[in-house]
């Protein structure tokens, strides 16, 4: 959340006040033609209505009427590999900041980097997706509100993340191995197929499907742009203007 601290209300105070009492001394001049009477009572008012507004900003910052409280929150986008996470969770993350708020952006390739021993095994995987949802969640105690996209193949280490939480909306993209891999321009799933990847989720592992997830969205059907306004509306509907 963003407030205005008492030097930012001064320099307002300042910047208006400076405009207004030029204007009043240009309209005293204006009807009385005397430069004395027009610089003496531009002074007396700048002095007189800068402690006025300063006092009226402080009191209203102080005064919760007509604030909006916006909870910060972690949306956690899981689907097979090649569904369309990583694209969906960047144009949400770019919509949440047009509407000014605070957001962070995390994914696999990110997080990844930080523990670069970490493989590819189910055990690994467990552990990454729970370093993430950690992650997350300090970020949302922060105040920060997340937009993290992983495949998260795993139904414990997605609940991991969602008990570290305050308010965690689980979003799953429903679709078939088969339909993401025509998606596929890095030819991922053929080489899993080949035996190059041991452990990909759709073709030797299986992508444990999510019980009770906040959103569904079949990507097979819409766009993109028609996916990320789902998740949009949905947020808008149950935190961002429902506090």
């Amino acid at each position: 959340m963003q407030y205005s601290t008492k030097k930012r209300t001064l320099f307002k105070t300042i910047s208006w006040r400076t405009i207004a009492t030029l204007t009043t001394a240009v309209l005293v001049y204006i009807f009385t033609g005397e430069i004395a009477i027009a610089i003496t009572i531009g002074g007396i008012e700048v002095i007189a209505k800068m402690i006025f507004y300063f006092a009226h900003e402080r009191v209203w910052a102080k005064i919760k009427y007509g604030k909006k409280e916006i909870p910060s929150f972690v949306v956690w986008i899981t689907g097979l590999p090649s569904s369309g996470k990583r694209e969906i969770a960047d144009g949400l993350y770019k919509r949440l900041l047009e509407r000014k708020l605070k957001v962070g952006r995390i994914d696999s390739r990110g997080v990844r980097p930080l523990f670069p021993e970490t493989g590819f095994a189910p055990g690994d995987v467990d552990q990454h997706v729970r370093r993430a949802g950690h992650l997350c969640s300090m970020l949302e105690k922060n105040g920060v509100i997340v937009v993290a996209s992983f495949v998260s193949p795993y139904k414990e280490s997605r609940s991991f993340a969602r008990k570290q939480a305050n308010h965690f909306v689980e979003v799953y993209l429903n679709t078939t191995a088969e339909a993401c891999e025509k998606r596929d321009d890095r030819g991922r799933y053929g080489r899993a197929k080949k035996g190059e990847y041991r452990f990909f989720p759709g073709v030797n592992i299986e992508y444990e499907i999510p019980n009770s997830p906040e959103i569904i969205i079949d990507v097979d059907s819409i766009s993109i742009d028609e996916a990320t306004s789902q998740i949009e509306s949905y947020l808008q509907r149950t935190l961002i203007n429902h506090h």
